[in-house]
């Protein structure tokens, strides 16, 4: 399956409305690790009668992935809400899972942590009534080393880890095929690929060792080489220029989420500008090079994602 065919697919896919047919399978919440609360600086801003701040929502409760989403709130969004009245708890999760439950159930306003194809997915499969409201700057998926350094030491029999949650699994074959690594069958949906529809694995003879997205960092040193989910990478300490390839697609800049029935409300509003401020953009520029920025910021980032320029070459070496 050619790149271009994917990208084509990619772009009919997501034009189709509602994406019936995603499975979420794979995930399950019984050994969920506890997620981290940090609550308010004690300074935080005194409200007052004139607090530019919702009068029915003074606190909010954002829940991200731990890693670069986290480091956003803590070091930007945080603030920027506090000055403006609000107080403002921070809940940093390990796992995909929890996070969206978290938000139906109501333990948290709004979460930050997953691109729309994941949020589509899990909101029909456990029928929850969630919404995405405004994308965030986001680290594209990557191939890292392990115990190979360098994509020309692909050999028969290689083990390549990849995260377990069926959207970004997918995200992964569609990376192995772009490299030659594998061959997908023809007119599949590549936002829900899975192993029945690979065509061709048998000139690398390819051990996929599906992971949690959390720990693809800390199982390196036990594969050839590792696909990780660029926040779990920045996290974990790997630069964004040590990826051997990055994903082309821009399909999987994240988003925020909220209850549908938080939809217009002004504290959503005033979150949505944090994120969008001149100041968060300057953060983001200076903190995470590398990254996909959101579309309504209107720059272009294909040079800051492309994959290292001996990608191809080693790519064809390894054929």
């Amino acid at each position: 399956m050619k790149l271009t065919d994917i990208s084509r697919q990619l772009a009919t896919a997501f034009a189709t409305v509602g994406m019936t047919g995603l499975v979420l399978v794979g995930c399950n919440n019984s050994s969920a690790p506890e997620a981290n609360k940090e609550t308010a600086t004690e300074n935080t801003t005194a409200q007052t009668a004139d607090s530019d701040i919702d009068p029915e929502h003074s606190k909010i409760v954002i829940g991200t992935t731990e890693g670069d989403f986290a480091d956003m709130v803590r070091n930007q969004v945080k603030g920027a809400l506090e000055e403006q009245g609000y107080d403002v708890e921070l809940i940093a999760f390990t796992d995909y899972v929890r996070p969206n439950l978290a938000l139906a159930e109501g333990d948290l306003d709004i979460n930050i942590f997953q691109h729309k194809p994941y949020l589509d997915t899990f909101k029909k499969e456990n029928n929850l009534d969630l919404v995405e409201v405004f994308q965030v700057p986001t680290a594209p998926l990557g191939l890292y080393s392990g115990k190979k350094t360098s994509l020309d030491e692909a050999y028969k029999g290689m083990s390549v880890s990849a995260p377990n949650d069926p959207s970004n699994f997918a995200r992964a074959l569609v990376m192995m095929d772009e490299l030659g690594w594998i061959t997908l069958k023809d007119n599949i949906d590549p936002l829900t690929a899975s192993k029945t529809d690979i065509a061709d694995n048998s000139k690398y003879d390819i051990n996929i060792v599906e992971l949690e997205a959390a720990q693809l960092p800390r199982a390196r040193d036990e594969v050839d080489f590792a696909v990780i989910n660029g926040n779990y990478a920045t996290d974990s300490g790997i630069k964004l220029t040590e990826a051997l390839f990055q994903e082309p697609s821009f399909a999987y800049v994240n988003w925020s989420a909220i209850k549908s029935a938080d939809t217009g409300k002004k504290w959503v509003e005033d979150v949505t500008n944090a994120y969008n401020s001149e100041a968060f953009k300057k953060y983001a520029h200076e903190t995470f090079p590398g990254y996909k920025y959101p579309k309504i910021w209107g720059e272009n980032n294909t040079d800051a994602t492309k994959a290292p320029e001996n990608a191809a070459v080693e790519t064809e070496a390894a054929q």
